[in-house]
């Protein structure tokens, strides 16, 4: 399942240092406008205890955890969706993604230029939003134009009910309101997706804060204003200081924890955006595990069982007779799957089942019958 999370914000916020250190590469993060053009791409771990713990029980000879794709896509400006600074470049990247994480600098550095000006986060971020809003309204009023003849005077069934859907997005847009804020069914929201719409991606907001706020967040002013926009607006957000998470990541993995520990912080500001980002797109992880293998696997919440056999192969779903199942709690708590098996812990599960995030899972097919 792929699963593409972009990242971005005016420049000079902090964006590249992100990426760099989400993924460990290296990419240009330089001191001045559109350092970044095309997106940079890469692809993460999600950080999952969970796994750890059934390696070490099973002892595969393979580990696969879930992973998500992170673009590092190019600073923002006012005025984006108008062309300026490359903008509709910019924003058709954007599209291509799953969900955005917003960066927003809450440090003070006049060694590093703001495009804006004064630091002012609660502005950064509106500019941002205006600019993705304003370039869903042009692609809506487009679609309108296209379709309401034939929905007013043919009375078109489709036409009539896109019209249905564009015309309160439409009200919200010119509002200056994002397209997620319009309550639409799941019927209409598979309909809506086809018109890759900014506004309607889910997002968190990551305050880039300065090394020296990290000991004490509570009192860091430009974070508690962030944190009150996204209330209003129930997103979230997760301080994290780009530059040191950069240099944590230049360290070997055995001494990551020892710098965290050092810093009082108990698990690292890239390891909880990147678990954000996951959970931000309505996804949990259901495991196969065995000597050869322990695998986490990425599924929608609300997927059924044969469909979760089918993010393995389509086989598997298309001849799913049932899964085996047991939660990873029980196997945590009775510490072998024997254990969990004697304990009266693992079921059956047929098509009706709907899996749980942790669930462990082995799947029972048939394809026998297949043309």
């Amino acid at each position: 399942m792929g699963l593409k999370a972009g990242i971005v914000g005016l420049p000079n916020v902090g964006k590249s240092t992100l990426f760099n250190a989400i993924t460990n590469s290296h990419v240009e993060a330089a001191n001045y406008p559109f350092a970044t053009i095309n997106p940079n791409t890469g692809v993460v771990n999600v950080p999952d205890e969970r796994l750890d713990f059934l390696v070490n029980i099973f002892k595969p000879e393979r580990t696969i955890p879930a992973t998500v794709e992170f673009y590092d896509i190019a600073g923002l400006v006012r005025g984006a969706s108008k062309g300026e600074g490359l903008g509709n470049q910019f924003l058709s990247h954007i599209r291509e993604c799953d969900a955005i994480v917003e960066v927003v600098r809450c440090f003070k550095n006049q060694d590093i230029i703001h495009v804006e000006g004064e630091i002012d986060p609660i502005r950064d971020i509106e500019v941002i939003n205006l600019e993705l809003v304003m370039a869903d309204l042009d692609t809506v009023i487009k679609r309108i134009e296209k379709i309401e003849n034939k929905a007013r005077v043919v009375k078109d069934k489709e036409s009539v009910l896109e019209m249905s859907l564009l015309t309160p997005i439409k009200e919200v847009l010119l509002k200056g309101e994002a397209a997620r804020t319009v309550k639409l069914t799941p019927e209409q929201e598979e309909i809506v997706k086809n018109y890759h719409l900014l506004t309607r991606k889910p997002i968190i907001y990551v305050a880039n804060v300065g090394e020296d706020d990290l000991s004490d967040l509570d009192n860091c002013e430009l974070l508690n204003k962030v944190n009150e926009f996204a209330k209003n607006e129930g997103s979230q957000v997760i301080p994290v200081s780009c530059e040191i998470e950069s240099q944590i990541s230049e360290l070997p993995p055995d001494e990551r924890s020892m710098f965290l520990e050092e810093l009082n912080i108990k698990e690292s500001g890239l390891s909880k955006v990147i678990k954000a980002t996951y959970a931000l797109l309505n996804l949990s992880t259901f495991f196969t595990v065995g000597a050869d293998e322990c695998r986490a696997w990425t599924f929608k919440n609300g997927m059924s069982a044969p469909q979760c056999a089918g993010v393995i192969h389509t086989d598997f779903e298309r001849g799913f007779i049932c899964a085996e199942v047991y939660t990873y709690d029980a196997i945590h708590e009775h510490g072998s799957e024997l254990a969990v098996k004697e304990a009266g812990k693992l079921r059956t599960e047929g098509k009706g089942y709907y899996p749980k995030d942790g669930d462990i899972m082995f799947f029972k097919f048939n394809v026998s019958g297949k043309k």
